[in-house]
């Protein structure tokens, strides 16, 4: 069945009344992308935003899809999950992608964007749409109707009172943190050096250290006092954004095996590989910010300082922006969300993005982009649609439904959500080659974007086949070039 797409003549102000309505609670990336993506079908959207009337913790502006961790959507390119993800939603028109595409940095194999260009411009595209109303005020209640809950992982108490009431349900809470952002003026370039893992392209500034350095930062950090939150008794770290002092309490190797890994990245004072490597990333579009990758933390701002100017090439380091931590909320998934995204109790009610129990900006987006379509066809009395477990959204939403409830965590994109290939057939030897990850996934990759483009098609969306990224290298199966970290989510 397909999607009637509406064609509006907008020449009086009533002209859109007669259309199908939804409400999207949230303008996140999660919130945007599902305005736009319900709006897109012909359905008008209330969308509510709090900000900047309330602000959060976090949030330093009331712009949509505002980044307030790292400023990274994920590793690119037909070796990596998210790579995957960004086609299959570049394919279907996604706001989140053009907006990243439109602002993107150079971050080696990474889509990293200029983050209030990107909101501007998501911004931009949601309150210029002619069926979106945006209304500035804090939603404390459950709007009647069909609606998108996309207020993120600081949902505010009344709201989520009111969706624990309605799941009856378990709600739970872990802490998120940023990095700290350097000014690039104040980084030694005589000790720090340019340069990519493996030779890739040299968009990051590493900084070295040998082992009594690194054993000096270490020992500082053990000492450096956190922002612990007094009101809460158990704190729960996803771990794809654990703050660099809580990878530090797993032992002094830790953050040398994890963030610090040097790995790949050659001093070229010393034509070796350092003991440990601070990495710094390009934040904005002059080059004049840089944050350190990994190093999201808690800790209070002159220890963050300290601990900081220990790292070599910062000494003098001038931070523009002090890590921050702050509350994270999710539901547990399994056990009140269907793959549809859902809610089991109210399926009228739809839920995105970390609220939904997701991580990362990429997963938020799309996951709003699937409640947005979701949404639109319920009001255009259609039946939900759910992408196939071939595609990186659909064995996302579908871990979702199906994912242990004990002990639920919030999930990041990754090849294990989708099926393997078939077994190789036998050689002439009756041997049978095991493929190696270099040969696998750019097979699971075009596996998984045609058979999204495919149920698209089906579902009656615009679908156009994107431009794959090919990082330099990786197609060759030459030289092994490591993914890039996760995107450190919110």
């Amino acid at each position: 069945m397909s999607v009637t797409l509406y064609t509006l003549e907008m020449t009086t102000s009533d002209s859109s009344l007669t259309l199908p309505h939804i409400t999207v609670v949230g303008a996140g990336l999660a919130g945007s992308e599902a305005a736009l993506a319900a709006a897109r079908l012909g359905v008008r959207v209330t969308l509510y935003e709090m900000r900047p009337v309330k602000m959060t913790p976090a949030h330093r502006s009331g712009g949509f899809a505002e980044l307030v961790c790292s400023n990274s959507l994920g590793g690119e390119g037909q070796l990596q999950s998210k790579g995957l993800l960004q086609a299959e939603m570049r394919s279907v028109g996604s706001a989140v992608l053009e907006s990243a595409d439109a602002n993107k940095l150079p971050a080696g194999n990474a889509l990293a964007v200029e983050r209030d260009g990107f909101s501007a411009r998501v911004t931009e595209a949601v309150r210029r749409h002619p069926l979106i109303t945006v209304v500035g005020e804090e939603l404390t209640a459950l709007p009647e109707g069909i609606a998108v809950i996309a207020t993120g992982p600081l949902t505010s108490a009344d709201l989520a009172a009111e969706i624990v009431k309605l799941t009856g349900g378990e709600q739970l809470a872990f802490y998120d943190a940023a990095a700290p952002v350097i000014a690039f003026e104040s980084i030694d370039m005589e000790v720090a050096f340019r340069a990519g893992r493996y030779d890739q392209s040299a968009d990051y500034i590493n900084c070295p250290m040998d082992r009594p350095q690194y054993e000096a930062f270490y020992t500082a950090l053990e000492a450096a006092r956190s922002h612990t939150p007094h009101d809460w008794e158990k704190l729960e770290f996803f771990e794809g954004c654990m703050p660099i002092e809580e990878i530090a309490r797993r032992g002094p190797d830790t953050p040398r095996y994890g963030p610090m890994k040097p790995r790949g990245l050659t001093d070229p004072r010393t034509g070796r590989w350092p003991y440990a490597v601070a990495q710094l990333r390009q934040e904005d579009q002059e080059g004049r910010m840089w944050s350190l990758v990994g190093f999201q933390t808690g800790l209070k701002w002159g220890d963050q300082k300290t601990v900081v100017q220990l790292i070599p090439g910062l000494e003098n380091a001038e931070i523009v922006r002090y890590g921050v931590m702050h509350r994270n909320t999710y539901l547990n998934a399994p056990r009140v969300l269907n793959a549809a995204l859902q809610l089991k109790a109210d399926k009228a009610k739809l839920v995105a993005g970390v609220l939904a129990g997701t991580e990362g900006y990429l997963e938020s987006a799309a996951t709003g982009w699937l409640a947005g379509i979701n949404a639109a066809r319920l009001a255009l009395g259609l039946g939900v649609v759910v992408p196939p477990h071939e595609s990186m959204l659909g064995g996302l939403t579908r871990y979702l439904e199906s994912a242990n409830q004990d002990g639920f965590q919030p999930m990041n994109v990754n090849w294990a959500l989708v099926p393997e290939l078939p077994a190789p057939a036998p050689g002439p030897s009756g041997k049978v080659r095991k493929l190696g990850k270099r040969e696998k996934r750019p097979v699971m990759f075009r596996r998984g974007l045609d058979a999204f483009m495919g149920w698209a098609q089906e579902a009656g969306l615009e679908v156009t086949r994107p431009a794959e990224v090919e990082v330099p290298g990786v197609m060759s199966g030459v030289t092994d070039v490591p993914a890039e970290p996760e995107a450190a989510p919110v």
